[in-house]
């Protein structure tokens, strides 16, 4: 649920959530494995799922934004983020403490992270699908995945 300045981007696909925490945001990421697998299955050697990859590396590079932004990151063993994708699915979540990040910043890495997981995903299963270059609405963004899996499952 969000609260007082909690930026939420939630399908039943993937998710980007910004919790603040005093002058310090939580940036909790997740991706439904099981949605991408239509896509994926067949597409990748073992332990290098595209989804799995692709938000791992997203993460790396909001990382990167936030140190050059100033800020500082910390890997969160114990998560806020529990209970933001059912417990019923597979699915793979990581969320970071980002300590001083400039203002917007959680907008920001909210958009950044939508677009560039499914563009990091189309380049490691090569569909050459017509990625969003913007971010979209998320049941929009859902409907476009399920278009992709109907498309491309083998």
């Amino acid at each position: 649920m969000a609260g007082p300045g909690r930026i939420e981007y939630i399908n039943d696909a993937l998710y980007f959530v910004v919790i603040p925490e005093d002058r310090d945001i939580i940036y909790c990421s997740g991706v439904n494995v099981s949605r991408f697998l239509p896509i994926t299955k067949g597409r990748h050697k073992a332990m290098s799922n595209p989804a799995i990859r692709g938000l791992q590396i997203v993460n790396l590079e909001v990382r990167s934004m936030a140190i050059e932004a100033g800020a500082t990151t910390k890997t969160l063993v114990s998560s806020p983020c529990k209970g933001i994708s059912p417990d019923d699915q597979i699915w793979y979540t990581e969320a970071v403490l980002i300590e001083n990040p400039p203002d917007g910043f959680g907008g920001k890495i909210i958009e950044y992270g939508v677009v560039n997981l499914m563009k990091k995903i189309d380049k490691a299963i090569m569909l050459g699908a017509d990625m969003p270059d913007e971010i979209l609405p998320p049941e929009k963004l859902l409907a476009f995945i399920e278009d992709l899996c109907d498309r491309f499952s083998p």
